[in-house]
């Protein structure tokens, strides 16, 4: 399937990104390249398969999960922050991501 500059820009616009035309021209072939190889799926013969089912058995009913859901007690935040790259009064400081 051949992706277009235009079809980049749609998927932009749906994502609320804004790309340049240069973004526009490197992603369209890279994009078309992704969608070529997932394609290649439809060539494989899975009629042997039986679908999935999302952790039902085939007659429906619930498996057995590997572990009771028992109440643990939380690590507190001593032992959550001792490993944290860069710990700040208590919290995890992380770079800002919003403008």
């Amino acid at each position: 399937m051949n992706i277009t500059e235009a079809d980049i820009e749609k998927i932009a616009q749906l994502a609320h990104l804004e790309i340049t035309e240069a973004e526009r021209k490197m992603f369209a072939p890279q994009i078309s390249e992704i969608v070529t190889y997932v394609e290649q799926l439809d060539a494989i013969d899975t009629s042997s398969v039986e679908p999935a089912l999302g952790g039902l058995t085939s007659e429906g009913e619930k498996t057995e999960s590997s572990r009771l859901d028992e109440e643990q007690p939380s690590l507190g935040q001593k032992l959550a922050l001792d490993q944290a790259p860069d710990p700040a009064s208590g919290h995890f400081r992380v770079p800002k991501v919003l403008g």
